[in-house]
């Protein structure tokens, strides 16, 4: 077991054979990089080999977001539609689950699956003092099942230290640089890399961006304006459908989110008949997330288009909740990963957030006004980070940081250096993409990364795509697949601002 800071850089994975052509591993990351000769993590690794050794470039290092999203499980899909076959050919494809996540060990767990199902079945767009009360004890119950049933973890499962964790695998795998490709929430941990270790990038695409500097609150509400938005834009294809039970005509937008808000309001008082799911009311929480979940992808439209006519027409919720679990990682058996609980534990440390009551509920009352559907179900969401056991220590809020440096003065040679520049130069710049119609991140946070970037000691470049969905590479444009393409294996950036129509 490593017991210094240089020795977890000298690690060299022992790769077995599992799962039909992938190999796996293990890598050791101390708890504290302060004091190293402490605990450790444990962290699954994967990888999927070049198809073609002969024109092998390197590693690519993948993160599908979350936070609390498994990057083995990313990894292990690389052969279904996740990367394009000249990546496939020219890259061995690593994944890894973060600290605390997934087959992390140990991990992170809060609550049990009962406890779960009935903590996500709490409506957080409370309507009276009663409901209100609900949400705050829903809510300050989780952070302190949080704080009782894993505190160990809690201070060390920050995106600062995630980031670390991926230049200990970096020099693991041999490889003088990082090529990295990280979706939604990966793109805070490619950003934090590149603000620590901004000459040890070779290639970082930030895929869905999340936006820095912003405090959670104000995330919230940006967000919840996407997911409206897409709303929109999935009710305009929906009533051009068969089988669509939202409105038509000049008005169909906002009399949709007024038939569904009545749906939502009636399934609280009286849940929706399901027959999928034991254990969950199909009551208007579990259907927001539902539909919310189907907005992450134009593929799941018709899904929606059917759970919704369901709903409406049959007074049956169990299409919306299997949705629901799909965004939540609920098995049929009523298990779930530890997304959430990782995922909640990440955020509450990354980002600033209030601490007063009356704060929330005018950061709610501001969601509402530009995402009646989404917004104060988006920001009730993370309230259980105003009753965190641990304060917040803010992730890319700058352009310096004093851990990047720390890291560079620490990291022997051949691990990490923050000062001069390894063998080939300056590094590439990193390549943010973005949807101008994702739900989820904002196509403006995409633009606000690129140009937060440049002071790191790396320049963004900015590539948008004129589409739907949560995220933009591998979700059917040949122009935003080739561009990432060639980024990654030649460093050709795009012109910066180019978008993809």
């Amino acid at each position: 077991m490593p017991r210094t800071l240089a020795a977890f850089y000298a690690q060299r994975l022992s790769w077995v054979p599992c799962d039909s052509g992938f190999e796996c591993a293990h890598l050791y990351v101390p708890f504290d990089y302060a004091h190293p000769r402490g605990p450790v993590f444990e962290l699954p690794v994967v990888k999927l080999p070049a198809a073609s050794p002969s024109a092998r470039i390197g590693s690519l290092v993948i993160n599908p977001g979350g936070p609390g999203g498994s990057g083995l499980e990313y990894a292990l899909g690389a052969r279904s539609g996740e990367f394009t076959q000249e990546i496939l050919d020219r890259f061995d494809i690593v994944g890894f689950d973060p600290r605390g996540v997934g087959g992390s060990v140990p991990a992170l767990r809060c609550l049990t699956g009962p406890q779960l199902d009935k903590y996500f079945a709490v409506s957080e767009a409370p309507a009276g003092a009663a409901q209100l009360a609900a949400v705050v004890a829903a809510n300050k119950g989780y952070a302190q099942a949080c704080a009782r049933n894993a505190r160990a973890l809690l201070p060390y499962v920050g995106t600062t230290a995630a980031a670390r964790d991926i230049d200990v695998l970096r020099a693991a795998l041999g490889e003088s640089r990082l090529t990295f490709l990280g979706k939604s929430y990966g793109t805070v941990l490619g950003a934090s890399y590149a603000q620590q270790f901004p000459s040890r990038v070779r290639a970082v695409v930030l895929d869905g961006a999340v936006a820095p500097q912003l405090n959670g609150v104000d995330l919230d509400i940006a967000q919840a304006s996407g997911f409206q938005v897409a709303f929109g834009q999935f009710t305009t294809w929906c009533v051009t459908q068969s089988g669509c039970p939202l409105p038509a005509g000049p008005a169909s937008a906002s009399a949709a989110v007024a038939k569904v808000s009545g749906l939502l309001a009636a399934a609280n008082a009286h849940p929706l008949a399901s027959v999928l799911r034991g254990g969950q009311p199909a009551n208007g929480a579990m259907l927001l997330l539902g539909i919310a979940a189907a907005l992450y992808s134009k593929a799941t439209w018709p899904s929606l288009r059917d759970g919704l006519s369901q709903a409406f027409q049959y007074g049956d919720g169990s299409v919306l909740v299997e949705l629901a679990d799909t965004l939540v990682e609920r098995s049929p058996d009523g298990t779930y990963s530890n997304l959430s609980d990782a995922g909640t534990a990440v955020d509450c440390v990354d980002h600033a957030w209030p601490r007063s009551l009356s704060a929330w509920q005018a950061a709610a009352a501001a969601a509402a006004k530009v995402a009646p559907l989404f917004g104060p179900t988006l920001v009730w969401g993370s309230l259980p980070c105003a009753y965190w056991p641990l304060p917040a220590s803010p992730v890319l809020t700058g352009a310096s940081s004093a851990a990047g440096g720390a890291a560079g003065a620490q990291s022997p040679a051949g691990g990490s250096s923050v000062s001069g520049s390894p063998p080939g130069g300056p590094p590439a710049p990193v390549l943010v993409v973005g949807d101008l119609h994702d739900p989820a991140t904002p196509y403006a946070w995409a633009g606000a990364l690129a140009r937060w970037l440049g002071p790191t000691g790396v320049r963004g470049v900015l590539l948008g795509w004129n589409g739907e969905g949560h995220t933009s590479y591998m979700e059917g444009d040949s122009c935003v697949d080739d561009a990432v393409d060639a980024y990654l294996i030649r460093l050709q950036a795009p012109q910066n601002g180019t978008v993809c129509q």
